[in-house]
């Protein structure tokens, strides 16, 4: 089995990378009937020197490859026919920019893997950089509040290395007694909390939250009940009947609107969920969130200030809820909006570690024991020239039909 580790091509620039030097080390220790071939890059956090110093092939023909591990989007041009490709190919939601992309690698042949499409018999994911789009979109959010009130400047995290630093940062600047929302308990929200925690800022329960006063910062993290109710006012007995259900429910957020100062959006909003945070809820005139980290960054979605998704190197909007329209984020009636899509971008060493840590655990043993699992069969969009049967409902998308953005 020939491995190849891809340039990334896609623009802007991405430095991440599936495998990390010691990663692909390894990787050739625990399988050493595996060949392994980096391609070369001048934009990759690691650099050509690190692989070649362990001992890792680099060139810059690795067509001879079987299988090739990338992050973004290939360009079509650079797409070789007949191998296997994992990479975010951004198109399972039939995302309409992306259509030529699966169009050509249905008439190239290639067996297409996408990451998200990786998952264990019960559909839960097992690789991502979720983790690291909330360590850094946790950070982005404070970075937003002191510019928003004039209380502290913090460095991009791009310009920082580590989640470490990120924190140090953060824990040098001293904070109003704000509240702070997060939603989500998945990896986005648990990497926004790891920043939160390392702040060393005090969680509270989501009731004492809603009633009570404090002279200190404090967060609180709910979940998918605690921002939702059942349309017939019944209590349901677990979350699961909020998944099975979603419509059966309305938001129940306005409660927080009242109370918190920032909103820290790190939550998986489903098909059929209702809308958590609605244009409603932000005119109204109790509502008091100022600032809104929207990690998860569904635009049009389910939290309405988010207009459009904002980039790092201009990571921040302004949204006026009266007019509902974007203004610039220094307007004195504007929410300030954080809706980066990219965020592990910022900290692409932490998350190149974390993912190839992932891959190696739950994807490499795959190709070596017959897919027992079935990780790679459930994974596999494509083959030989047709799509999957798991896949099978992009075909409209592929001819062009029930297509979005």
């Amino acid at each position: 089995m020939k491995f190849g580790i891809i340039k990334e091509r896609k623009n802007p620039p991405d430095r991440r990378v599936v495998f990390t030097p010691e990663e692909l080390v390894r990787l050739q220790t625990e399988h050493p009937e595996a060949f392994i071939k980096v391609e070369s890059s001048d934009i990759r956090v690691f650099t050509d020197d690190a692989y070649k110093k362990v001992g890792i092939e680099v060139a810059d023909d690795i067509s001879d490859c079987d299988v090739f591990f990338g992050v973004k989007e290939i360009p079509v041009d650079y797409l070789i026919p007949n191998k296997k490709y994992f990479f975010f190919s951004h198109t399972i939601k039939k995302q309409i920019h992306n259509r030529k992309l699966l169009q050509a690698i249905l008439d190239k042949n290639i067996e297409l893997y996408d990451h998200e499409t990786i998952v264990d018999a019960t559909n839960r994911r097992l690789i991502g950089f979720g983790r690291y789009a909330g360590i850094v979109g946790a950070y982005n959010g404070f970075r937003a509040f002191g510019i928003k009130y004039d209380l502290f400047n913090l460095p991009k995290a791009e310009t920082l290395q580590t989640k470490e630093d990120l924190i140090a940062r953060l824990k040098r600047q001293t904070l109003p007694n704000i509240k702070i929302v997060l939603t989500g308990h998945g990896k986005v929200g648990m990497g926004a909390k790891e920043i939160l925690d390392g702040m060393k800022l005090k969680q509270v329960s989501p009731e004492d939250f809603l009633n009570k006063v404090y002279s200190q910062a404090v967060y609180t993290q709910i979940d998918v009940l605690d921002y939702n109710k059942r349309l017939d006012g019944k209590a349901p007995e677990s979350n699961n009947d909020f998944y099975k259900n979603p419509q059966d429910y309305t938001s129940d957020f306005e409660r927080f609107t009242k109370v918190a100062d920032v909103f820290m959006a790190g939550h998986f909003h489903g098909n059929g969920s209702p809308d958590i945070l609605t244009l409603e809820m932000l005119q109204a005139a109790d509502c008091k969130i100022k600032v809104v980290a929207d990690i998860s960054c569904d635009v049009d979605g389910p939290i309405s200030c988010t207009t459009r998704s904002s980039t790092i190197a201009e990571p921040f909007y302004g949204y006026l809820p009266i007019d509902n329209k974007e203004v610039p984020y220094t307007h004195p009636g504007s929410i300030m909006v954080m809706a980066v899509d990219n965020l592990p971008c910022e900290l692409p060493k932490d998350a190149s570690e974390g993912f190839g840590e992932m891959f190696m655990e739950h994807v490499i043993p795959a190709f070596f024991n017959n897919d027992k699992d079935g990780i790679l069969a459930r994974a596999k969009i494509t083959e030989n020239g047709k799509l999957t049967p798991r896949f099978a409902y992009l075909q409209d998308y592929v001819e062009g039909n029930g297509i979005h953005s």
